[in-house]
């Protein structure tokens, strides 16, 4: 267990710095108030998701420790967009769209809400 835990670890260590430095290029080229830098992130981060989980269905990458690294912990620390739009592929691929339109609504909706309601917190203090 604790070999599984370094590799995500180390993979999630590696995915935030690239996250970071990715972020910062693209807000220091694009001078807006529109954040880009995240938004092109989490497109970067369903990509490289996408591709990782293509090349496990062909059979390319079968090693389990590769797979927890590039997934779990590299795209886990770039951005957990990716982990959410790869579930929501999922669904819609199985063609479950009541679990679909739950998920993705409720997610975006508690969400917001939830990061209101820290906001709230932290202003009654």
């Amino acid at each position: 267990m604790f070999k599984t835990l370094f590799i995500i670890g180390l993979g999630s260590f590696c995915g935030g710095i690239f996250r970071f430095l990715l972020t910062r290029f693209v807000q220091n080229h694009f001078l807006a108030a529109f954040p880009f830098g995240t938004m092109i992130v989490n497109i970067t981060g369903c990509l490289l998701i996408g591709i990782f989980y293509g090349l496990f269905e062909r059979g390319n990458l079968l090693n389990t420790d590769l797979r927890l690294f590039l997934t779990v912990g590299l795209c886990g620390g770039f951005t957990t967009f990716s982990s959410f739009m790869n579930e929501n592929f999922v669904l819609l691929r199985e063609q479950n769209y009541l679990y679909f339109m739950s998920y993705t609504v409720l997610s975006i909706v508690l969400g917001l809400t939830a990061v209101y309601v820290g906001h709230l917190i932290v202003k009654a203090l």
